[in-house]
């Protein structure tokens, strides 16, 4: 993990290393575990079959030569698709091999109903530990934490204001907050809750450095290598005499 000082900052890969190579592919997610990452977040969506697919959008038009919506297309359809760099569209199950034992996974629901077979695959695994279920819908949230099978989940705010009491009542561990949206007073109540208050995406070096100076907890970034050298070089920096 990356520190500053007294505080622990968590950095986390977005979509992998969405800056450096081709989102929400296998080859982001280990480029992001090279880099160092503590975590790296993904989304994922329900196939017409009934698969769990990592991907971002509800359709494949923008991340793929091809053209349709998820929930409408067979795992096999999706598999002949280019998802970039001649990666193929994952399935959890592949994302799970991959960072089992490396790094935390943040699994952000991008759908209704992918919730119990994305739980599923992980409890199979037994990676209950190691992922962290995010979303903006507090109701998927609610329906994990009713299997009482110890799941972890982190809320998506998008009007962090407004959503943080319902949050902290839910419970959650974690809240994940546009970076522009951040206000000290969003960082106080989470940290006051003993919630992790943490950040997306902050992408530029000054936009990290405005985060870190107001306390957050973890930072998700499409440039992780930014971050991470940023971490080490203050860190490189103190231990000088």
């Amino acid at each position: 993990m990356s520190g500053r000082g007294q505080k622990t900052i968590m950095v986390t890969g977005h979509r992998g290393a969405a800056g450096v190579v081709a989102e929400n592919t296998l080859k982001s997610f280990r480029r992001a575990i090279e880099l160092g990452v503590d975590a790296v977040e993904c989304d994922v969506h329900l196939t017409r079959d009934g698969q769990v697919v990592v991907m971002h959008d509800d359709t494949v038009d923008r991340t793929t030569g091809g053209t349709g919506r998820i929930a409408e297309m067979d795992l096999a359809d999706i598999r002949r698709l280019d998802a970039g760099d001649g990666e193929t569209v994952p399935t959890l199950d592949e994302l799970l091999e991959t960072v089992a034992g490396r790094c935390e996974l943040l699994c952000e629901l991008k759908a209704d109903g992918v919730e119990a077979p994305a739980a599923d695959a992980i409890l199979a695994r037994g990676m209950g530990e190691q992922v962290m279920f995010i979303s903006f819908s507090l109701s998927q949230l609610a329906g994990l934490k009713r299997r009482r099978d110890g799941l972890r989940v982190g809320a998506v705010l998008a009007m962090p204001a407004a959503e943080l009491p319902a949050a902290l009542d839910l419970p959650v561990e974690h809240v994940g907050i546009y970076y522009k949206q951040l206000s000290p007073a969003v960082v106080e109540q989470g940290r006051a809750a003993g919630v992790e208050v943490g950040v997306w995406t902050p992408n530029t070096l000054g936009e990290m450095q405005a985060m870190i100076a107001l306390g957050v907890d973890r930072i998700t970034t499409d440039r992780p290598d930014i971050l991470l050298d940023h971490l080490k070089a203050g860190r490189a920096e103190r231990a000088r005499p």
